[in-house]
């Protein structure tokens, strides 16, 4: 059943707002402008959100905001009788976790995972399993500057206008710690595709703002998690590894943020994966991808740069291997070919932008309202994804 949505411009509230408050700004404090911009929704609007739930078969949904009481996920479908304990679990929640060097957050937490359901005695009992981390470093009087004027960058006034209604403490459902629940479910999820067909996933830091790793250093057949962790910034080329660090650093003692690219490769992957059309398997890794804070781009294969090539050098010829199995002598593909996997090695690159919140002024809308927030930057997210 179709619905309206009757809705006033976001941009004559905002004039309006600055208008009526024009006489008052010299009597404010030095630097600020307190700001309604509070969008008035009619009583019979009904906003239906339903985004914190992916997948089918195995599905995910995550909750908890940042300065709540705690975040964590429900997976509903993991498959009985897998050995399971939240030490599986806390492996990646720890590599995930925040404070752990110079150039994150430096917000403490433990981020201790609790299994409250759906695994007996060790092992998964087929029914839902819900993980529950606590928020022991919540410092929501850290935000409370942010109720007078929407972030640069942030989504405080999206939030606003689709809710009339937003949490000015850490972001609420936009932080990142929202993704604290996606490491869980993803530990289970690897758990699960390692014992079934030795699938395996890795990802690492290959760009940070202008230092790219040259892609032939990496050899995609032989990475180990081992070269990843080795340094704090998590690029396998110490070299490389050394330099972005050093880029970050540059920024960090400035006040300000840098972005960066992850790649995320999948060894050992089934054949056949996705489907035609709408349910191609790079589709479903995008959207799940995409739906990262911060992600602004999204490639797999050859991405872009295959814009530059031609068919017959794009091409991957197919061989047979000494095993009778049809592979391809080169992978511009990216493993997935029609949408469905070839069981070629999946490699995809994902894009971060710099993190909004950082230590220098932010001028805001018309230039009007300028807002200091010395709150959690962190200098670069990207390699806080990398699990």
């Amino acid at each position: 059943m179709a619905s309206s949505l009757s809705t006033k411009p976001f941009s004559t509230d905002t004039l309006s707002a600055f208008a009526s408050l024009n006489s008052d700004l010299r009597s404010l404090s030095p630097g600020y402008l307190r700001l309604s911009l509070r969008p008035r929704l009619p009583k019979r609007l009904q906003i239906q959100a339903a985004g914190s739930t992916y997948g089918n078969h195995f599905r995910v949904t995550t909750y908890g905001e940042s300065h709540g009481g705690g975040v964590g996920c429900v997976i509903d479908g993991c498959p009985p009788r897998i050995p399971l304990s939240e030490a599986d679990m806390q492996v990646d929640l720890d590599r995930r976790r925040p404070g752990q060097s110079r150039i994150t957050t430096p917000r403490k937490e433990t981020d201790t995972c609790k299994i409250f359901s759906g695994v007996s005695e060790g092992l998964t009992t087929g029914t839902p399993i819900h993980v529950f981390v606590p928020n022991t470093d919540q410092r929501g009087h850290d935000y409370s500057e942010m109720s007078l004027a929407y972030r640069p960058s942030h989504a405080d006034a999206t939030y606003d206008m689709k809710y009339g209604v937003r949490s000015v403490q850490g972001g609420g459902r936009s932080s990142a710690r929202e993704t604290i629940g996606r490491v869980a479910s993803g530990a289970v999820a690897k758990k699960i595709l390692k014992d079934f067909s030795g699938t395996e996933i890795l990802a690492y830091v290959s760009q940070v703002h202008k230092i790219v790793l040259p892609e032939d250093l990496i050899d995609h057949d032989t990475l180990t998690l081992d070269q990843i962790e080795s340094n704090i910034v998590r690029c396998p080329d110490p070299e490389y590894a050394e330099k972005m660090i050093s880029a970050i650093d540059a920024v960090r003692v400035r006040g300000d943020s840098v972005g960066g690219v992850v790649t995320c490769i999948v060894r050992n992957c089934p054949r056949g994966l996705g489907s035609p059309v709408f349910d191609k398997l790079e589709a479903e890794l995008a959207k799940a991808v995409m739906s990262l804070p911060a992600t602004k781009g999204f490639q797999f294969g050859s991405g872009f740069a295959g814009t530059f090539l031609t068919g017959s050098e794009h091409n991957d010829e197919f061989y047979i291997d000494e095993h009778g199995r049809t592979r391809t002598r080169t992978n511009r593909s990216g493993g997935i070919q029609g949408g469905i996997s070839n069981g070629e090695i999946i490699n995809m690159r994902i894009a971060f932008k710099p993190t909004s919140t950082i230590g220098v002024s932010l001028i805001l809308s018309l230039s009007v309202f300028i807002i200091t927030s010395f709150i959690h930057h962190t200098q670069i997210l990207a390699f806080r994804y990398v699990h």
